[in-house]
């Protein structure tokens, strides 16, 4: 095990438990039971918790606390599963494997998968509103969550990356555009809304919203470069999808070499942009981590 690996479960077993005792609080009981349950179902498959975790650790790097981000990061993990479930459906990715289980809809069908991903979105405002915090510093927050998972973020990343399936030849600034929305702003809303809940200075969130949109980068490519050679049973889902539907990827434009070294210049990237943070270790652990997992 890497010393980035043994860090990055270090922080894990500290921290997934403040998680894990609030995360489906909200949807104990209730009226609407099977919606409740999809939502459940969803939430405790696992998976790695990589955009709550995050914000914690950035609100830890700046000298404050995880219990002053964990509204934040429950937020964070609401917005992710929502966005997993929907991306599943047949109008858009089409899957039936996630984390090694049938996908949301496949158990519950289509019409509760969606319900599912439009209360979790709900919820994750609510949560985040709800908290008992500095009321500025949530007002931020949930600003930063509204771009990071809205049209201009997340959901405007989704649709030019299906409006792309129709594309037959985009560059890779269009390929960075569609990715620097799709995956790297709810990963870059993550380390600056744990910025803000902590405490951070402006310049200490600059940094952390730069090594967001780096390790975002890092995250699409070598997910890009997973769904090119791994098994769909190392990743618990499909693999060679993107290429089935046309899709362009790091891998078909730059080769597999050529997104590896993609890879590590923005790996690099972030790693530099720690170098203000009091307490950067866990954080520069989790760039190389993600740079190197299997899945």
């Amino acid at each position: 095990m890497s010393g980035a690996e043994t860090q990055v479960q270090a922080d894990l077993q500290r921290l997934l438990p403040l998680l894990d005792a609030e995360l489906v609080r909200p949807f104990q009981g209730g009226e609407a039971l099977r919606l409740a349950e999809a939502v459940r179902y969803s939430l405790e498959a696992g998976g790695k918790r990589v955009r709550p975790v995050l914000c914690l650790l950035a609100a830890e790097a700046v000298g404050g606390s995880a219990a002053q981000a964990l509204p934040g990061a429950l937020a964070l993990e609401y917005v992710h599963t929502y966005s997993l479930i929907h991306d599943d459906l047949p109008a858009m990715d089409d899957d039936d494997l996630r984390r090694g289980r049938p996908t949301n809809h496949k158990v519950f069908g289509e019409g509760h998968a969606i319900l599912a991903g439009d209360a979790l979105l709900t919820e994750a405002f609510g949560v985040l509103a709800a908290s008992d915090l500095d009321p500025i510093r949530r007002a931020e927050a949930l600003t930063l969550l509204a771009e990071g998972a809205g049209w201009r973020g997340m959901a405007g990343g989704q649709a030019l990356d299906l409006e792309g399936e129709q594309i037959k030849t985009y560059d890779l600034d269009h390929l960075r555009l569609i990715h620097r929305l799709k995956t790297g702003a709810l990963l870059r809303c993550s380390l600056e809304i744990g910025a803000v809940l902590g405490g951070a200075s402006g310049a200490e969130r600059q940094a952390l919203r730069a090594y967001g949109e780096a390790i975002g980068l890092a995250f699409q490519i070598q997910d890009d470069i997973l769904d090119a050679t791994a098994t769909d049973a190392a990743l618990g889902k499909r693999t060679g999808k993107d290429a089935g539907r046309g899709k362009i990827t790091y891998p078909s434009l730059l080769g597999l070499e050529g997104a590896r070294t993609a890879l590590a210049e923005a790996t690099e990237t972030a790693l530099c942009q720690l170098a203000i943070l009091p307490n950067r270790n866990s954080l520069a652990a989790w760039a190389r981590y993600l740079a190197q997992r299997a899945k």
